[in-house]
């Protein structure tokens, strides 16, 4: 017999554990329309991590966020209020955390529809960014930002392989 998968609903707080890589996840989800699996997302981040084995290690949190609560975010840590896709605070070792990556959900489901792509994809994206920005990739140097879409699309290539794709979905939005 085959389990249903589990799906979270909206502002579900979940913890995996994936000591074996030195990482538990901690995720919350605080966007009222977004539907995620549990363990699609565990076997996700497994196959991402092992790409890159010397990450931080700890508590990593994913919170995936409304847009309004993403720029208040994005505003108060970093000075710029303007909409982003995703912001990666960095690992903390003596609070056991590996850091946090936050995900704008509406930014995700834009840029889906804007470059004709599953919404699954481009949120498999930002959560891949954030990890790359916490094993030390980073985006502000032109060279930087071309690592950075190489080690992106490697990651994506690779999840592609195992097929190990998150289940994500997201509720229309009310009238």
């Amino acid at each position: 017999m085959v389990e249903p998968e589990i799906r979270t609903r909206p502002s579900m707080n979940l913890e995996v554990d994936n000591s074996s890589l030195g990482i538990s996840l901690v995720i919350s989800n605080l966007h009222p329309r977004l539907f995620l699996c549990e363990t699609r997302l565990e076997e996700f981040f497994q196959s991402v991590l092992s790409l890159y084995p010397n990450g931080p290690q700890g508590d990593l949190s994913i919170v995936f966020m409304e847009r309004e609560a993403h720029n208040k975010l994005h505003g108060e840590f970093l000075n710029d209020y303007r909409p982003t896709d995703v912001i990666t605070f960095p690992p903390d070792p003596e609070e056991g955390m590996a850091g946090e990556i936050c995900v704008s959900v509406e930014q995700a489901d834009e840029e889906s529809r804007a470059r004709d792509i599953p919404f699954a994809r481009e949120m498999s994206l930002y959560l891949i960014h954030g990890w790359l920005h916490l094993v030390g990739f980073d985006d502000i140097e032109k060279v930087e930002q071309q690592q950075m879409r190489f080690e992106e699309e490697r990651s994506l290539q690779y999840v592609n392989k195992l097929g190990v794709w998150p289940d994500f979905s997201l509720a229309p939005a009310a009238s």
